[in-house]
């Protein structure tokens, strides 16, 4: 097992599975300052892995993540502590909101796991509410405790959806169930998750991560980590763009490219084979040449 030492997350790398583990129970995981860079600085480890093939995210204790700490500042649009900050203005002296100063910490993490490469599992143990909520819809798949709770509370404290989520949960559960769980600000329970399609499935508390990783080791035993990369992204950025043609120039150059690569051959005598396949191509060395095919914009 591979490990590396944190102060508010566990992270180990075990059988090419990463898991982050959000760990301040006693404060059921609130999220601070120092878990976001924590989150990023593992995210970052992951994707500059070459063994790890997929990553699961769950929470110490009984809580997944009880959203923002409010007994620390987050950040300049923290109301909890307005006046910490310099407030950065223009030269006419109107707030200047472009300026980096401002930006939602909890987007740092969501936006990370956007750009990830890896296939990233939530195992959502236990309350997921405000950042917490927000956090989990960045994942490619979710999984959820009998235990767990969730809810988009921001209107209930007098603020909006933060970590990009007004981008990412419409594209999960629509814009209509988006929306009616943001407004009401209401903790649900995992049964209308389900329904809602935020989660794939509900397990007992005991077993939800043994099923999470069961989820892990189908992607890790069968499939090929530079195609599932690539997957990933394609699902996750084509669908924004205006036109089909968008899909068919990416998925022309990853047909083309990854047919001429050694994981097509493999694919192809494993399957006639009727064995297991052994793909050589690895994540990040061994991305095709057109990747990234996007330009990732900046903050203005």
């Amino acid at each position: 097992m591979n490990t590396k030492q944190f102060e508010t997350i566990k992270y180990d790398v075990e059988d090419h599975i990463a898991t982050i583990t959000l760990n301040r129970p006693d404060q059921l995981n609130a999220m601070t300052v120092q878990m976001m860079q924590e989150m990023v600085q593992a995210l970052d480890l992951i994707d500059a892995d070459d063994d790890v093939r997929a990553v699961i995210v769950t929470g110490e204790g009984r809580g997944f993540c009880a959203g923002a700490d409010l007994t620390q500042s987050a950040g300049p649009g923290d109301s909890s502590n307005p006046f910490e900050y310099q407030i950065p203005k223009n030269a006419d002296g109107s707030i200047n909101y472009s300026d980096p100063s401002i930006r939602d910490g909890g987007g740092f993490i969501t936006l990370r796991m956007y750009q990830c490469n890896k296939p990233i599992i939530g195992a959502i143990n236990g309350a997921a509410v405000g950042a917490g909520g927000s956090m989990i819809v960045a994942m490619d798949i979710r999984l959820a405790s009998e235990k767990a709770k969730f809810g988009y509370v921001f209107a209930r404290r007098g603020i909006v959806p933060e970590s990009a989520c007004a981008w990412f949960l419409p594209k999960i559960v629509g814009r209509a169930q988006a929306l009616e769980w943001c407004m009401t600000g209401r903790i649900f329970g995992p049964e209308e998750a389900l329904a809602g399609g935020l989660i794939r499935s509900i397990h007992p508390a005991d077993e939800l991560l043994s099923a999470a990783r069961s989820l892990a080791r189908e992607i890790v035993d069968n499939t090929a980590p530079v195609s599932v990369a690539l997957t990933r992204h394609m699902i996750w950025r084509i669908p924004t763009q205006d036109h089909p043609m968008a899909a068919h120039k990416v998925d022309s150059r990853g047909v083309f490219s990854r047919g001429q690569s050694k994981d097509s051959a493999e694919g192809v005598a494993s399957f006639l084979e009727k064995r297991a396949p052994a793909y050589p191509d690895t994540v990040p060395k061994n991305l095709p040449d057109f990747f990234p095919w996007w330009e990732e914009p900046d903050y203005e």
